[in-house]
């Protein structure tokens, strides 16, 4: 039988948290925000929670973390994210010497609705990264216009994390693992890389897949075909770019792999309904 929860905070002098709520950052407030956090951990870290009224997410950059819910325990080791639904107890403490994480509390709220459940749900090969980055330019932003650009990065993060299908479960198959894990690995190699002329011969090379199993590989784990997902990075990169840099049109384009810039306008028009610089404008 598992010990009762109950709340505590018992954070050690070598652990070191940014916090990011309304009082340095008042628009986290309309995303439904309640409190936010970037932590580097290491040595005594045991925090827990009896039924929290919020939705708790914890992402786990380096290092690995351990959790206790109601139905049992769970790791959170590097590029996974845990999911504690609204008004489940828990209790987190850290495994690994060091522990760099980033967490957000989120209201119950009815945009978040997807996060309801009666179960804690761990998802691997999350990559939020990107979310990383905004949430630690949140944090030491003043100018409103920086904040402005980073809050639309957190923002479409969460509600990336919010239109995943949840209610799936990790792949059983440890071949099938592999080939998944295998694939989140080559397309954060070619997101590094996305000036390169990314086709399927070279998609294939860096997966050592054939094409036809590269795709349906694809089809199945993002729901579009290799071509299509890097389309998909070059444009979220390139919406980045625009929101967080004055960088000309055609430098972004460049960056991103196009060498027309014509092209590159179609592409960004066609995936987010505005011109680049009309997506710039309507941002600011």
């Amino acid at each position: 039988m598992q010990p009762s929860f109950r709340d505590i905070v018992d954070i050690g002098p070598n652990c070191f948290e940014r916090f990011i709520d309304s009082s340095n950052a008042p628009e986290i407030s309309d995303l439904g925000i309640e409190l936010a956090g970037c932590s580097n951990l290491s040595g005594n870290y045991t925090v827990g929670r009896v039924s929290p009224p919020n939705h708790t997410l914890f992402y786990s950059i380096k290092g690995q973390g351990k959790f206790r819910v109601p139905s049992g325990k769970m790791q959170l080791n590097e590029g996974q994210l845990i999911l504690l639904p609204a008004g489940q107890s828990f209790e987190v403490s850290i495994v690994s010497e060091q522990w760099d994480i980033i967490w957000v509390n989120l209201a119950n709220a009815e945009r978040w609705r997807s996060f309801r459940s009666n179960d804690a749900l761990v998802l691997d090969n999350a990559m939020l990264e990107g979310l990383h980055h905004a949430m630690e330019l949140l944090y030491l932003e003043r100018a409103p216009e920086n904040q402005r650009a980073a809050m639309q990065l957190v923002s479409s993060y969460l509600y990336r994390i919010a239109d995943r299908p949840l209610g799936e479960k990790p792949a059983s198959d440890d071949k099938e693992r592999r080939q998944i894990s295998r694939l989140h690995a080559v397309f954060s190699a070619v997101d590094k890389q996305l000036q390169f002329d990314w086709d399927m011969k070279s998609l294939s090379e860096k997966a050592h897949y054939s094409a036809p199993h590269l795709h349906r590989l694809c089809l199945q784990v993002f729901g579009r075909s290799p071509k299509q997902h890097v389309i998909h990075l070059r444009m979220t990169r390139a919406k980045s770019l625009l929101l967080s840099t004055q960088w000309p049109v055609s430098y972004i384009a460049s960056y991103v792999g196009y060498t027309n810039v014509f092209t590159f306008s179609k592409r960004f028009k066609k995936s987010t309904g505005l011109s680049p610089s009309a997506f710039r404008e309507n941002a600011s």
